[in-house]
């Protein structure tokens, strides 16, 4: 009994060695087992730090770039601006300039008509002139001077009628009206010498018929009244 009880005591510690020894065993694969899986994930993990690092910094440098872009973009926004501030005024400056020419247009237009009446008029007393001196130089023994006159009141190129056979006493004496033409082409009476009282008369006359032989005539007849007194 003692052989069998001692024989069944060491199956049974056989069998527990054995049952221990597929333990440790089954422990050890599952420690290398954790190691492998541990030294994985931290392999998985440093790998992940590594890629998330380089995502961070990936975005950090968009960020930089998208900040630098908008900053561009501010400032090629204030230079459009400025330059759509330019061209309307410029386009302002234009509108003027254009409106300028137009008044210069007109301005001109104006002036080349007033100085085409101013030598349509011109011609017409030329002739008025011609045809005194006809009937008045020829006939009447009249001469007619160019003077360039030295004071203020006859400054310029004025025009002299002298008139002779006034005075029966004197043939040879002189009566002379002296007159110039303005600027706008009508004519100016400038002196008389004598002097006639009614030559503001006469001038105002002249400048509403324009007939400068019937102003001649009618100074001549006023000289030989006067010569007559």
């Amino acid at each position: 009994m003692s052989d069998r009880f001692t024989s069944a005591m060491e199956e049974i510690h056989n069998k527990q060695l054995k049952t221990y020894g597929e333990i440790i065993d089954a422990t050890t694969e599952l420690c290398q087992s954790h190691r492998q899986f541990v030294k994985s994930a931290l392999d998985t993990c440093l790998k992940k730090c590594k890629d998330d690092e380089m995502l961070f910094e990936t975005i950090q440098a968009f960020k930089r770039d998208l900040e630098q872009k908008n900053m561009l973009l501010k400032e090629k926004r204030h230079a459009i601006s400025d330059m759509i501030s330019a061209i309307q005024q410029k386009e302002v400056q234009k509108d003027d300039i254009i409106q300028k020419i137009e008044k210069l247009k007109d301005e001109q237009a104006k002036r080349k008509e007033l100085i085409e009446s101013q030598n349509k008029a011109n011609k017409d007393r030329l002739r008025n002139l011609q045809k005194a001196r006809l009937v008045f130089q020829d006939h009447l023994g009249m001469e007619i001077r160019t003077i360039l006159g030295k004071t203020q009141l006859v400054k310029g190129e004025k025009l002299q009628f002298v008139f002779r056979n006034i005075n029966p006493s004197n043939q040879d004496s002189a009566y002379i009206v002296t007159m110039g033409i303005k600027e706008d082409g009508s004519y100016q009476i400038v002196s008389s010498d004598p002097v006639l009282k009614c030559l503001p008369v006469l001038e105002s006359r002249l400048q509403e018929t324009n007939n400068l032989p019937a102003f001649l005539a009618n100074v001549r007849k006023e000289f030989i009244s006067l010569a007559r007194c």
